[in-house]
């Protein structure tokens, strides 16, 4: 399939972030609580297309939680205890770069839980995600679906890439040789996990900009209730000549670089 122009995808991206902020103003009006998880294999897009949702949105009401590995307390809690604490409240939306399902994925193909807790894990989880949408709040799932040799491009590409060249951990460098058992883990944690209340979707990321677009309309109608629109508001003509920002003192300005 042909790549999108960066014409087209910023023409319709623009018209997406529209109804994005439609949206956030639904969620906000009618106080819902709405997290939505992306999950996928390393370099497959999660942080680019959780930026090209929030960029327009009210940082006020929108949140990104991305967690690092548990410290040596947390790894003696609740397994789901830390991510409990960044659910949304009311009128928020959550967007989680990889979430809970870290053991049904890293943790259990890496080896960073032993079987037991794997288990207990695939069990616990429904149950988990239907108490959270008992009590009101809308989970989606999306797995995010790359190609090995796609992704060995985007790596190649992160390791001569100064800018890029943080998003390379030594656990992604050692899990490139893992390929086929992420795919068995993932079969896995889909067929276990995938409910009613809390379902999974899987959008194909080969292209990274035909799905942020493509995953991003599926978010959306997925919800699908919108409040009136915010009407614009009325700015009274200011009353005489439009002042200078100016400083007693100038040695607060900083030097112009440019």
């Amino acid at each position: 399939m042909e790549k999108l122009k960066k014409k087209q995808y910023a023409s319709e991206l623009e018209e997406l972030h529209k109804q994005l902020v439609d949206l956030q103003h639904s969620i906000i009006a009618t106080g819902k609580r709405v997290a939505v998880i992306f999950e996928g294999r390393d370099a497959a897009g999660k942080g680019g297309v959780i930026k090209a949702i929030s960029e327009p949105l009210n940082t006020r009401y929108t949140r990104t939680v991305a967690l690092p590995k548990p410290n040596d307390r947390e790894a003696t809690q609740w397994y789901f205890q830390r991510y409990v604490e960044h659910l949304p409240a009311a009128g928020e939306l959550v967007l989680f770069d990889r979430s809970w399902y870290n053991r049904a994925g890293v943790e259990h193909v890496m080896g960073f839980c032993d079987q037991a807790q794997y288990r207990r894990f695939m069990a616990d989880c429904p149950v988990f995600e239907k108490l959270l949408a008992d009590d009101g709040l809308i989970l989606l799932k999306y797995w995010l679906a790359v190609d090995q040799e796609q992704q060995e491009e985007r790596f190649a590409e992160r390791a001569t890439d100064p800018l890029k060249r943080w998003k390379i951990s030594p656990v992604d460098v050692r899990a490139r040789e893992q390929y086929a058992a992420y795919g068995t883990a993932r079969d896995a944690m889909l067929k276990a996990t995938h409910a009613q209340w809390a379902p999974w979707f899987v959008a194909d990321f080969n292209d990274q900009k035909r799905g942020r677009l493509n995953l991003i309309t599926h978010l959306l109608s997925r919800l699908p209730e919108r409040a009136p629109p915010a009407k614009a508001p009325k700015l009274p003509r200011l009353k005489g000549k439009p002042e200078r920002e100016r400083l007693a003192d100038k040695r607060f300005w900083i030097p112009e670089a440019v």
